[in-house]
């Protein structure tokens, strides 16, 4: 995991087509387990995702001698709002729309906390939404009791999101669920953190992290 800018030399020809199927989400796990070492209660954080061969050749200070990663996470920005909520999920938005990045990053990542709740809760959203009807128009009234009725739930639980897209339009969202008190974290079969994931997990974040690889950095 490395800290710092990225220059806006471009990457060797081939290097995103070199890519195995996996890269994406090996990087994706060792942001989980870069931020999972700090705890939790971490701000929300992009990353840059740029080939460890290109990292190398330009910045050989970031790369470790013995990294064999096919792409490199490189810590840019963070979103300084604590927890779950709706200032945080303004200001992700602002942050996504206004990056772009250099030639030589292939892909981006964001990793965040948020709230889940278990499937029986659906109808408590539904009780949530159904005290406003017949109230004036709100745009924002069905998004703040959707978050509040998550926040007062019984069966909430609190994990970690992180989302990444590569230019050649590969994109995935893996979720790390945090402990109750008292409980030892999942662990994958390797004796990794367990990371779960599913085709329609936050396909909207992923759009917005894509979205930044196809912004003009020059604009």
């Amino acid at each position: 995991m490395q800290d710092g800018a990225v220059t806006d030399q471009p990457p060797p020809a081939g290097d995103l087509g070199e890519l195995s199927p996996d890269a994406l989400g090996s990087a994706l796990r060792d942001i989980v387990e870069f931020v999972d070492d700090a705890g939790w209660g971490q701000p929300p954080t992009l990353f840059a995702l740029v080939p460890t061969a290109t990292l190398a050749a330009t910045q050989p200070e970031l790369v470790d001698a013995d990294d064999d990663s096919e792409l490199s996470p490189v810590v840019q920005d963070t979103v300084e709002v604590a927890g779950p909520g709706p200032e945080t999920g303004a200001a992700i938005e602002r942050l996504l729309a206004t990056t772009a990045w250099p030639p030589m990053v292939v892909g981006a990542a964001l990793v965040q906390e948020i709230l889940v709740l278990p499937p029986e809760a659906e109808s408590d959203l539904d009780t949530a939404f159904d005290t406003l009807l017949g109230t004036p128009d709100d745009p924002g009234a069905a998004d703040a009791a959707a978050r509040a009725t998550a926040r007062s739930h019984p069966g909430r639980r609190s994990a970690r999101l992180v989302v990444g897209a590569l230019r050649g339009g590969q994109s995935l969202s893996l979720m790390q669920l945090r402990p109750a008190p008292g409980e030892e974290p999942a662990t994958d079969p390797s004796g990794r953190v367990e990371l779960l994931t599913h085709a329609d997990l936050a396909p909207e974040l992923r759009a917005a992290v894509a979205q930044t690889l196809t912004a003009d950095p020059d604009s």
